[in-house]
């Protein structure tokens, strides 16, 4: 033991780390044995080793949580020697504030802004068209179904006077055989 106050943290945790492997393969054996255990012992030795498993964790997890810690701590001791050791100095004669990044990012900010304004007019404008084509095609729709109704009438018209040719031919014939007959008959009995 006093041995080991001398050695170095992280050996030591190596250490530690090397005997929680260990373990934690000795729990492996002791699983497949327990495996091999009458039925009636089984479930109790595989209990056993669970709660075993689950104790070796948490030293696990105890051991990652130290050596964070150690870890922080050594940095932070570090970063304080580092500032311990920094020798400073006055401002030099060159006090500006570099606002050139700033400047530049205002400058695509506003520029940014101002292209959304321009989407956004787009928009408006091409939705303001839309809505006036709409009403231009509501109004030929219009048209269109009256044109349609009209011809739905001039349909039947025309209907009405292919039937009343149709009918005019066959009156046509008739007549023209009635005179033939009429003609035939003048020209027979007249002569």
């Amino acid at each position: 033991r006093e041995l080991r106050s001398h050695l170095p943290m992280w050996l030591v945790e190596n250490e530690i780390q090397a005997s929680i492997d260990q373990i934690f393969s000795q729990l492996e054996r002791l699983e497949i044995l327990s495996s091999k255990e009458p039925p009636h012992k089984r479930q109790n030795a595989k209990l056993r080793v669970d709660q075993l498993k689950y104790d070796v964790q948490h030293l696990q997890t105890a051991l990652r949580n130290f050596q964070h810690r150690r870890y922080a701590r050594e940095q932070q001791e570090r970063q304080r020697e580092e500032l311990l050791s920094r020798t400073f100095t006055t401002n030099d004669s060159d006090t500006t504030i570099p606002m050139d990044e700033s400047l530049q990012f205002n400058s695509s900010l506003q520029k940014i802004h101002h292209g959304m304004d321009d989407l956004i007019g787009g928009g408006h404008s091409i939705l303001a068209g839309l809505r006036a084509q709409r009403l231009t095609l509501k109004g030929t729709q219009k048209k269109i179904l009256d044109i349609a109704t009209m011809l739905g009438l001039s349909n039947t018209v025309m209907r009405l006077i292919e039937k009343r040719a149709f009918q005019d031919k066959y009156f046509m014939i008739a007549g023209m055989l009635l005179t033939c007959v009429v003609m035939f008959l003048v020209v027979q009995y007249l002569t």
